[in-house]
């Protein structure tokens, strides 16, 4: 029997706090720390490695860790949501984002359907849909070929799967797999539908509504927009447009669209890069197979975390460091440092996947908690980053932990060798010097050059960022996300969060103010 308890009440909790405290500086020096590298690592899916070195942890730590995650029952909370038990209490819905990818566990049927031959059947249909685009089969009016897909979505609609397409539009361009160009609309400013629809010909793009509930006031008013430019151009918008809805949306059945592609309320947003909201616009930009490839990537990193022994579950380890990070050692923060410019929107995405599902003050009764739960999370690429906010990491008052991401080779293969190294290996060098420069530290008489150390970090380090490993990563950190949230012993999968501020936006729009509220709609000239 599964029992929800919060963190606080959990004797092994307890326990963690009363570890001894890890001294990065004097661990990771000299040979001891060269120890520690190669005793810390636990493997990952599609060739990835977990590396946790360089965080504050040692044998007595993770045997704490260890008894937390039995008491807090992480595998057989784990294991009642991907067989299909109510995990989402605040909507009183399952939680399906893994079955979009695998079948971890049983036959998982829900309003007398099999929900994973349903999400396996979208599937099949986007790839189709994709096929005979590509083969020219769906064309424009004029019977040419489309070359460009527009996704016109927000939060979950548009930072997932804009992330995984860039993340690989280089890497399918090398290997030839590369079919459409993708474009991007999601901010109700419209300067940004005017600057996506300006860089783009319209005649030959095809555009993806993604709205779960087909209500979404930005993603509805974006396509107003884009409407109106394509008729402007002459063109019959139902002739250039699909949708990615659920069943019971009023999307679901319209005439404006070419073709509906379905989801549920099982999918979560923020979890739905696997789901025809990211299968619709990375089929047609890459491939359907290019697809299938990421999603075997992030099937076989949750067959992981679904494994009891926390030493062989990287999802679930980084988890728990992480809550002896925020609630033992008093860490505010999270920074996600991918050293890989196809990951340049990766951290914005898991901004949205951490904060939105774990930002939370209540448990999942919606009673009060008396402990902090999740991070913020921010993050740019390397090095950028080394020129911009490292400053603070090093030597400023707060500690900030980081997880770095980083891999051995380039997608392009492209490179040059420059004072005796290629880009792609002085890239290398810097996050391992960053690693052991924020473990380590540095002494200097002169404080304004000395730098304390005990900054501590963790690395996802592999080969090369394939379909495969991009997957891996995904799944990694949808799955270290919702280990913390049921340590936390709250729901990580509603967002009540972002409600309020749209139903004032609502209020304002149909001149219903008053007090501090009316004179804001006044000053922006509502």
């Amino acid at each position: 029997m599964v029992n929800w308890n919060n963190l606080d009440t959990l004797k092994s909790y307890e326990a963690l706090t009363k570890v001894s405290r890890v001294d990065l500086v004097s661990v990771m020096s000299g040979e001891s720390g060269a120890e520690r590298v190669k005793k810390y690592q636990v493997p990952m899916a599609a060739g990835l490695s977990f590396n946790y070195a360089s965080r504050e942890v040692d044998d007595e730590t993770l045997k704490a860790l260890s008894e937390l995650a039995k008491e807090a029952q992480l595998s057989e909370k784990f294991e009642a949501l991907y067989n299909g038990e109510v995990i989402n209490t605040g909507e009183k819905r399952l939680v399906l984002h893994q079955l979009t990818r695998g079948q971890l566990g049983n036959k998982v049927v829900s309003d007398g359907v099999d929900k994973r031959e349903f999400y396996l059947s979208e599937q099949k249909k986007i790839a189709a849909f994709a096929d005979k685009v590509h083969a020219g089969e769906i064309t424009n009016e004029n019977g040419e070929k489309f070359t460009t897909v527009v996704q016109i979505g927000i939060g979950g609609s548009d930072l997932g799967p804009r992330a995984m397409y860039l993340a690989l539009e280089n890497w399918a361009k090398k290997n030839g797999c590369f079919k459409m160009e993708a474009k991007f609309i999601s901010n109700v400013d419209p300067d940004d539908a005017s600057a996506v629809l300006g860089s783009i010909d319209v005649s030959h793009s095809i555009f993806i509504l993604v709205s779960k509930s087909g209500t979404t006031l930005e993603t509805l008013t974006n396509e107003s927009f884009v409407t109106d430019a394509l008729k402007k151009a002459g063109l019959n918008p139902s002739k250039h447009m699909i949708a990615v809805t659920s069943q019971t949306s009023p999307l679901a059945k319209s005439d404006s669209y070419l073709q509906a592609f379905f989801m549920d309320d099982y999918i979560g947003g923020r979890y739905s890069s696997t789901s025809g909201v990211g299968g619709a616009v990375l089929s047609l930009a890459f491939g359907p197979d290019i697809f299938a490839r990421f999603l075997d990537g992030a099937a076989a990193e949750d067959k992981l975390a679904a494994e009891s022994d926390v030493s062989k579950n990287p999802a679930m380890l980084d988890a728990l460091i992480g809550v002896y990070e925020r609630n033992v050692l008093g860490y505010d923060a999270t920074a996600v440092l991918p050293y890989s410019q196809a990951l340049s929107r990766f951290p914005a995405h898991l901004q949205q996947l951490d904060m939105e599902s774990n930002g939370k003050s209540v448990n999942r009764f919606g009673e009060p908690i008396d402990y902090v739960t999740g991070p913020i999370i921010f993050g740019e690429p390397g090095t950028n980053g080394q020129h911009s906010f490292y400053q603070l990491l090093h030597q400023g008052t707060d500690i900030v932990p980081l997880q770095f991401i980083g891999f051995k080779n380039s997608q392009i293969g492209n490179d040059v060798d420059i004072q005796g190294s290629t880009s792609q290996q002085k890239l290398c060098a810097n996050v391992a010097a960053q690693i052991v420069a924020f473990a380590c530290g540095k002494k200097d008489e002169n404080l304004n050059k000395n730098f304390k150390g005990g900054r501590p970090s963790s690395i996802i380090i592999g080969d090369e960022l394939t379909p495969e490993a991009l997957g891996a990563l995904l799944s990694h950190f949808e799955n270290k996300v919702m280990f913390q949230g049921f340590v936390w012993n709250i729901n990580s999968f509603d967002q009540e969060g972002v409600q309020l501020g749209k139903v004032l936006a609502k209020k304002v729009l149909a001149h219903e103010t008053d007090g501090a509220l009316s004179e804001y709609a006044k000053l922006l000239n509502i």
